[in-house]
């Protein structure tokens, strides 16, 4: 049963959210200041954590930046309706999503269902060779290992979030060929688009970032972006 935490500082708003998000599957905890909530992270195995923006202590955003320093668990902003900053700012700062307040329950729950969703698949593979089933991908100086959810450059691990890692391993899935904006929305994604084409230049910069020194992905001006590194054999 996935578990869920919710930091947000409305203590009418826990209740029946745990209640509905029961019905569904998962258990959903709160907290309704940051210190706390970061003091549940660290004690507890959670699998996606809901942030709202205002908060007390710190906001949403400071917020997720302190969690992004010590995990890649899957986020989700809370965010005021029509903010478009308040959504591109979270998304810079690593969260996976976010929806907008106010938000219908189903909304929500169906969000970290596919976030969570994301972070249990493995999409099919081929190795170098063009035979199926592996699901280790070597290129010089990077190696992504679908199965653990874990990539190597140069050999040191990285840590990306689900979205990032989802966004590299579509990429390295076929070395070379661009995929457009819309064809990472669609396969990332999953719903509407708003703000989306801007999210995957945002999660891209971020990948990119992350990466560095290696310089793999590659921006074709109005086309869209593909992984330009040679494949290697595994060790």
């Amino acid at each position: 049963m996935p578990r869920i935490l919710l930091i947000d500082d409305d203590e009418h708003l826990a209740a029946p959210l745990t209640t509905y998000f029961a019905r569904f599957g998962c258990t959903l905890e709160s907290a309704v200041r940051p210190s706390a909530g970061l003091a549940m992270l660290r004690a507890g195995q959670y699998d996606a954590a809901i942030l709202d923006v205002m908060l007390p202590e710190m906001d949403g955003f400071a917020l997720c930046r302190e969690i992004r320093k010590e995990s890649d668990i899957p986020i989700v902003m809370l965010t005021a309706r029509g903010e478009v900053m308040d959504r591109v700012v979270g998304l810079e700062l690593g969260a996976d999503d976010y929806v907008p307040k106010p938000f219908e329950p189903r909304e929500l729950v169906a969000r970290v269902q596919t976030i969570l969703r994301r972070q249990r698949s493995t999409p099919a593979t081929t190795n170098g060779n063009g035979n199926n089933g592996t699901q280790l991908r070597v290129f010089d100086g990077l190696s992504i290992d679908l199965d653990r959810r874990q990539v190597l450059r140069h050999g040191e691990r990285i840590e990306l979030t689900g979205t990032e890692f989802e966004l590299l391993a579509l990429l390295a899935a076929e070395p070379g060929k661009v995929f457009s904006r819309d064809d990472i929305l669609n396969r990332l994604r999953g719903h509407e688009a708003e703000l989306y084409t801007r999210a995957v230049d945002i999660v891209v910069s971020r990948l990119r970032k992350k990466l560095e020194p290696l310089d793999c992905i590659k921006t074709l001006r109005n086309a869209g972006y593909a992984l330009a590194v040679a494949r290697s054999e595994p060790a």
